[in-house]
Formats: C-alpha cells, sequence, structure tokens
C-alpha cells in the first residue's frame, strides 16, 4: 500500500514537498489504538529503540557492577551530538569497565554542530569513537561484554553474546522475531533487525507502564526510563527534539529519534507506545510527526503548548533569517489522528 502524505513544507503559500510515512499508537494490553499507513511492513528501527538495547546492561547486573550514574544510563540510550560533556562521560563508562576508546569499534564521527567541530579543529584533534553518537551504547556494550566475562573485541558482531542478549530482549519486548532475513548492519556497526511498526509500539508502550512484564524486566525499564528524563541532555544534546522535549515534559513522556526518519516514544500516563517511520527518511518530518501526536494526544499546560507548538510548525527560514514557509502537518493527518480521541 501506499503510505499517505501526513507532512508537508509550504513555502509562501505553495506546498512543495510531501512527506509520505506511517504511524501505529498501541496500548499497553498490545492493542492497536490507532494507526496511519501500512504499520505491518518491516523497518529497521535504527538507534529509536537504544533504550530496548540497554535492557541487558541493567537486568544483567553490569550496570550496578559498574556503577553506572543515571547520566551515564541515559547515555547508553544515546545518539547524541558528540559534544564535549558526551564524549566525557563515554570515556568513564569505558574507564569504569577498565577500557579505553581504542576499544570501541563504532568507528569516528565529527561531532553534529559545528563549534563542536569546530574545537577539534582548533586543537588540532581529529574526531574518535568518543565522539560518535553511538558511543555510549558502545561503551555500556563493552561493560555488558567485561561484567558478563565474554571477550570485548568483536562485541558488534551478531554472534557475539552481548548482540545475542540484545536481540533476544528485543524480540521480547517486540513480540516480533528479529529474523536473519531482515538483518542489517546500522551506522555504528552493530545489528539492525527489521519489523513491523505496531510490534515496536507495543514494546514502547511496556517500556513506559511496566504493564504485562516480568519484575526484573519492568525495573530495568524503569530505571532507564527514569535515567532518561532526569537526564535528557545526555540522550541527544543542545537543539535536539528528544532533549528539549524531555526537559519540557519533566517525565511525562519518553522520546528517541533513529536514523532515516523513525521515531519512537512512550506517554506512561496514557500507556501508550508509539512508532513511526518517514518514508523518505527526513527528520524534520518524522520530528513534526511525533510532536503532532503528542500535541493531540496530551493535555497540555501553556509552557507544554508553547514548546510544542514550535516543534509541529516549524519555520523554514531565509539565510538573512526571514521566514519563508513551514514544515506542518497536513489537515487529513490531524484529523485522522483526532479521530481516535475518545
Amino acid at each position: 500500500m501506499s503510505n499517505p502524505a501526513l507532512v508537508e513544507v509550504i513555502r509562501g503559500n505553495v506546498t512543495e514537498s510531501l512527506h509520505r510515512g506511517s504511524i501505529a499508537i498501541v496500548d499497553s494490553s498490545g492493542k492497536t489504538v490507532w494507526s496511519i499507513g501500512d504499520v505491518d511492513a518491516p523497518v529497521f528501527p535504527r538507534s529509536a529503540i537504544k533504550a530496548l538495547q540497554a535492557l541487558p546492561v541493567v537486568e544483567s547486573g553490569a550496570a550496578d557492577a559498574l556503577d553506572l550514574t543515571d547520566a551515564e544510563v541515559a547515555l547508553a540510550c544515546a545518539s547524541h551530538n558528540g559534544e564535549e560533556v558526551h564524549a566525557n562521560a563515554a570515556r568513564v563508562v569505558l574507564l569504569k569497565a577498565g577500557l579505553t576508546e581504542d576499544d570501541l569499534e563504532c568507528g569516528p564521527q565529527w561531532p553534529q554542530r559545528m563549534e563542536d567541530a569546530a574545537k577539534l579543529i582548533l586543537e588540532d584533534e581529529t574526531p574518535c569513537g568518543l565522539h560518535n553518537n553511538c558511543s555510549g551504547k558502545h561503551a555500556a556494550f563493552l561493560g555488558l561484554a567485561k561484567v558478563m566475562g565474554v571477550q570485548t573485541k568483536g562485541y558488534v558482531d551478531g554472534a557475539h553474546p552481548v548482540q545475542q542478549e540484545i536481540r533476544a530482549a528485543v524480540e521480547q519486548m517486540t513480540g516480533a522475531v528479529m529474523s536473519e532475513d531482515a538483518c542489517g548492519v546500522d551506522g555504528c556497526s552493530i545489528p539492525t533487525y527489521a519489523a513491523p511498526l505496531k510490534n515496536f509500539a507495543k514494546a514502547f508502550a511496556a517500556f513506559g507502564t511496566g504493564e504485562g512484564l516480568e519484575r526484573l524486566r519492568a525495573e530495568a525499564c524503569e530505571r532507564i526510563f527514569d535515567a532518561c528524563i532526569n537526564d535528557p541532555y545526555m540522550v541527544a544534546g543542545a537543539g535536539r527534539l528528544c532533549t528539549t522535549v524531555m526537559e519540557g515534559f519533566r517525565g511525562r513522556v519518553f522520546v528517541k529519534t533513529g536514523a532515516e526518519g523513525v521515531f519512537c516514544a512512550s506517554i506512561p500516563e496514557l500507556g501508550f507506545g508509539i512508532a513511526l517511520k518517514c518514508d523518505d527518511g527526513a527528520t524534520r518530518a518524522s520530528d513534526v510527526m511525533m510532536a503532532t501526536i503528542l500535541e493531540v494526544m496530551l493535555e497540555l499546560n501553556d509552557d507544554e503548548a508553547r514548546l510544542l507548538d514550535g516543534l509541529v510548525n516549524p519555520p523554514i527560514l531565509t539565510r538573512r533569517g526571514m521566514q519563508a514557509g513551514c514544515i506542518r502537518p497536513r489537515q487529513e493527518f490531524l484529523a485522522a489522528l483526532k479521530s481516535a480521541l475518545p
């Protein structure tokens, strides 16, 4: 099926571009509350499910054995900017495991913000694995390998015990088989498995509520959720929607973006999990899609409403800072989403 256009880009009074996509909203019982587009088609969740991938680190006792702080647990779920605070925190996690950045197998990456990249250049340095947006996750994986007593080298390989633990946790949370036939390699070199959006939404409903989970799993979900909402800057950083929303909503929601237009979220007060995909992989559209869902689904105070208004209708600016247009949800999308409200 062809997914509907959910987001439009307006320049002047003309629709310049359209972004198609699909969304699944699932409650804590596993029932689909609302969906649009093909939510049964397999998609790679990429970094949107890092919170699920962190579960073995907490459940195994590795987080306690390494004495990880909330900020370091949040960093394990991060797609961060590569700011100094992120790189330093990843280094500390590695030190706690008796390792160094040389043990990271995520690869180097320039920081996302120009000012952070410029600082490296001015100091005559080049980026290393610590600046990779996934360095926190990889540092946590290495810590898990150390606590498990398995070799750290090759921890990114699908057959490695660390990746097998992660695969099992994601399968259990989603209820979907992470098939080798639908396996790819993520940008940071670990396996990524495609599954239907509705299954990822189901996982995040359980993640945010703990309902239907065994005690140890529910406690791990709660610890990871709390770590991310208590230290949202570690999850992303300056100018990022994940940090902005979790800071502004003060524990009401957990949100996590992934590459190629994927986004997942938990809304514990409603018992909902959300998973969405922008077909063309555009982050500008997946951000608007997620912000729109939060705006429609939640009762907002004035501060929350102002915060979301800027995210639901972000302006398009000229290089002189003049507004030339905006990105916004299509009216058909808004009408369909509002139909899901009681």
